[in-house]
């Protein structure tokens, strides 16, 4: 039999490549995923960022990043199915909450080369920090309950796995208390950020040991339902994941700052409060698209890989990525703490009271659901009159 000539080797590879290109570019078909029609957001924050319409700039910089978030960890998935549990823990660990990780990065960036605009840069960056774990712990796991619960009467979940986020969630609630307590008695500002700079290293480390238990010593204890996670079958080639990561990413970049640059011009023009912009709404764009999966695999009664969606993101926002901006702002000698505010820190210590309890038995319904939505409706009240 003839070996195959040089032509026919270039062919073979030229329908290899092609076929992976289309692959790629199926990621960002609208007919694929209805998602995907608000990535015309992107070339009309481009043009209005260009055009000085900084209204309109933030808007469709914000919608822009919710389809650019969900190509993300699309990508961040089919990268994890191939790299086993210790590196797909990393990888969702890093890029689950990279939208949070970017904006906050920009907006202290921001912060640190203009002092007119640092006092409204810290606020917003605190606010969405906190935005992201009280809309995990009740926007999104309270849809994942309500819904799971319209379709199934009760529902049963990994008691272990509740409980072990929500002792690392009353943790970080600690480390957001201390830091006011310490201020309001007496301690100086250079006595918090000090506090806040020691506290966060503590933090990464636990979070850390988190992940080496739940990834190592005692996976089976957070071993999820049979049909999940290494027994799914990739959708694209491993290059093809990486590339998508890698763009999305970029994207999800320059739209944030966008973003960041246009916040002040939509505080003054639509006289939205800073602390609702960063406590609801950039959370909720931002996290639109995760928020989605996690009522999705509810109402399919996984109420295991749901929790580890909701839940498992807020201990990445509270013990990886407000640590991580802690010690960010620290080397660019902002000073950002972990003393959020007397409302921020009250709302987050209840929510997480709240979903501990429900938790608690490893029982959910609808109901509860409706208890977790009613008090991040009050909550989002309540920021919006600040």
């Amino acid at each position: 039999m003839s070996e195959p000539t040089t032509a026919n080797k270039s062919d073979v590879l030229s329908e290899e490549l092609t076929d992976e290109i289309e692959h790629l570019f199926a990621s960002f078909d609208p007919r694929k995923n209805k998602l995907n029609i608000l990535l015309l957001a992107v070339p009309l924050a481009l043009y209005a960022n260009y055009t000085h319409m900084g209204g309109l700039a933030f808007l469709f910089s914000m919608i822009a990043i919710m389809p650019l978030a969900f190509l993300m960890g699309k990508a961040t998935e089919e990268i994890a199915l191939r790299t086993g549990e210790a590196v797909g823990g990393l990888l969702n660990a890093t890029f689950g909450n990279a939208v949070e990780m970017i904006i906050a990065g920009l907006a202290l960036y921001a912060a640190s080369k203009n002092d007119e605009i640092k006092d409204t840069m810290i606020t917003v960056t605190q606010a969405s920090l906190i935005g992201s774990i009280l809309g995990n712990l009740l926007l999104v796991f309270g849809l994942a309950l309500l819904w799971g619960g319209l379709n199934h009467k009760v529902q049963n979940f990994n008691q272990e796995t509740g409980q072990m986020n929500g002792s690392l969630l009353l943790l970080a609630i600690v480390a957001l208390i201390i830091p006011s307590a310490v201020h309001h008695s007496g301690g100086s500002i250079g006595d918090v950020e000090k506090l806040s700079h020691y506290t966060a290293i503590v933090l990464l480390i636990i979070y850390g040991l988190a992940l080496l238990f739940q990834l190592k010593t005692h996976v089976d204890v957070f071993a999820t339902e049979s049909g999940h996670g290494t027994h799914e079958s990739p959708q694209m080639s491993i290059r093809d994941a990486w590339i998508l990561l890698i763009l999305s990413t970029v994207l999800v970049g320059w739209m944030a700052h966008i973003l960041v640059h246009s916040l002040e011009v939509a505080v003054e023009k639509w006289h939205l409060p800073e602390l609702f912009i960063g406590v609801i709404l950039l959370p909720f764009f931002g996290n639109a698209a995760e928020h989605f999966t996690a009522v999705l695999v509810a109402g399919k009664d996984k109420m295991d890989l749901s929790i580890a969606i909701a839940i498992g993101s807020s201990v990445q926002i509270a013990l990886f990525v407000a640590p991580l901006m802690i010690l960010f702002s620290w080397f660019l000698g902002v000073g950002l703490t972990l003393e959020f505010g007397l409302l921020e820190t009250a709302a987050t210590f209840m929510s997480v009271l709240v979903a501990n309890s429900i938790m608690s038995d490893g029982k959910s319904n609808w109901l509860e659901g409706v208890m977790l939505l009613a008090c991040y409706i009050i909550l989002a009240l309540a920021f919006f009159q600040m």
